[in-house]
């Protein structure tokens, strides 16, 4: 094999030794992630709602508040949403 064949092959291989420890990382992180709710859920918290807050929390305010505006206005479209209070 030339030495240009060589180099890619090593540098192939460097590439998917790579990639094969950070899939390794990225299950261990997602073991974690997996032990953390548990520990919520132990403690009572809803890990289904903590997950939706984990999720709005990645969005800047304004992307999170067109988000509820657009879920407001589906929910009154189909009448899933609660009349307002009157006094």
């Amino acid at each position: 094999m030339s030495d240009a064949g060589a180099v890619a092959r090593d540098q192939l291989r460097s590439f998917v030794e790579r990639i094969e420890r950070l899939n390794e990382e990225a299950k261990t992180i997602a073991d974690d992630i997996k032990d953390v709710y548990g520990e919520a859920k132990a403690m009572g918290f809803d890990t289904k709602v903590l997950r939706e807050v984990i999720k709005l929390r990645k969005l800047d305010q304004n992307e999170r508040m067109e988000l509820e505006s657009i879920l407001d206005t589906y929910l009154h479209a189909l009448g899933m949403a609660p009349e307002p209070e009157q006094n």
